[in-house]
């Protein structure tokens, strides 16, 4: 645990300087955000090439279109981001970088992106979620076959307190209500933890190989899953034989239990990247490199791909204030990589290079 407290007193002796002489341009809409990336922010994750330290984090200006890269780097003189950034979340105004092979959560000022603080002594993190200004979740694989855990951490100290064990590879976490909620990727389960006790309550299961989830505008969970894939020979693709489809599930959050699952055609295609718009009521996810769109209350799969590309999505996001689709296409993990921009209606409107291995999203 490193938390860099000369930040905090270099931001308060900003401010009490701005008040002295220039109030007005310090003072802009009341408490609105202020910093470099604060306004019509869209921070993308780059995963960067294992081992080679080269992660990193551009900033989309939502308006403009225009990208500036390496923001952490800019932003912090002589510090290295680090190896994998797994994902970004951010609560207020701190972004949290996970960072999976230097196994660290960076902690930056989400307008600035100057460092703040280090959350360590994780175990290949992958992703973070803050309950409030005082308690986090990140979620640690700790082995690739045997069971992950998820560690609470002290917002203020930025120390881990507790860990709680899960299932097998815990991935991606949402929080709903007083309940935190879990997607094992290594098995078939979805962990339910009691956020006021931080013990776990009870395992859900789904169709095998979880990735993602959302909660909907009804508070419903919605689980998206791979389904067991097995590799032809030469590893170029999967076999019918043997695998099993991918699936979406829809999960009753009063009684944690599953309502519907609806499974997709084949048994080889993969299903990935679930996610919501702004109002909750529209899901979007990744099927056989094509994406989808439904109603929140459909009964079925949708049959029509609203963008019908056949191209890579590494990551997808839709974007709270105009429903625009972003697409993070990797060249590779020694090239830059892309974002692509969809209107509502999944037509191309730019596209702009970002760093390596673009895989997730943060629209502010």
């Amino acid at each position: 645990m490193k938390k860099f407290t000369t930040v905090r007193r270099f931001f308060l002796g900003a401010a009490l300087a701005c008040g002295s002489f220039a109030f007005t341009s310090c003072d802009k809409d009341n408490d609105s955000p202020s910093g470099e990336y604060a306004e019509n922010a869209v921070l993308v994750s780059n995963e960067g090439n294992f081992r080679a330290s080269n992660a990193s984090v551009s900033y989309i200006n939502r308006s403009s279109g225009k990208a500036e890269n390496n923001i952490f780097t800019k932003a912090n003189p002589g510090l290295v981001l680090g190896d994998v950034l797994q994902s970004v979340a951010t609560h207020g105004d701190r972004a949290f970088l996970v960072m999976n092979n230097s196994q660290k959560v960076s902690v930056v000022n989400a307008n600035t992106f100057v460092a703040e603080g280090e959350i360590t002594g994780l175990e290949m993190p992958r992703y973070f979620v803050a309950l409030n200004d005082n308690k986090g979740y990140v979620t640690e694989y700790v082995t690739f076959s045997g069971n992950g855990r998820v560690a609470v951490v002290d917002l203020n100290t930025y120390a881990v307190t507790k860990t709680i064990e899960v299932g097998v590879n815990p991935e991606r976490l949402v929080l709903a209500g007083s309940k935190l909620y879990v997607i094992n990727g290594g098995g078939n389960t979805v962990s339910v933890i009691n956020t006021a006790t931080d013990a776990l309550e009870t395992n859900i299961t789904v169709t095998a190989r979880p990735n993602s989830l959302v909660v909907d505008r009804n508070n419903t969970l919605w689980v998206i899953s791979n389904g067991v894939k097995v590799y032809n020979s030469d590893y170029t693709g999967y076999l019918e034989e043997g695998s099993t489809p991918a699936a979406l599930t829809k999960i009753n959050l009063s009684t944690n239990t599953v309502t519907s699952t609806l499974p997709f055609s084949s048994n080889v295609a993969t299903a990935h990247n679930l996610t919501t718009n702004g109002a909750k009521d529209k899901l979007y996810y990744v099927y056989n490199n094509k994406v989808y769109q439904q109603d929140v209350n459909a009964t079925a799969l949708a049959t029509t791909p609203l963008i019908n590309r056949k191209t890579d999505f590494n990551a997808l996001g839709v974007d709270p204030a105009n429903s625009f689709i972003y697409q993070g296409k990797s060249t590779g993990y020694t090239t830059d990589g892309w974002v692509v921009r969809f209107n509502p209606s999944g037509a191309v409107v730019d596209s702009v290079r970002v760093g390596i291995a673009p895989n997730g999203f943060v629209f502010r």
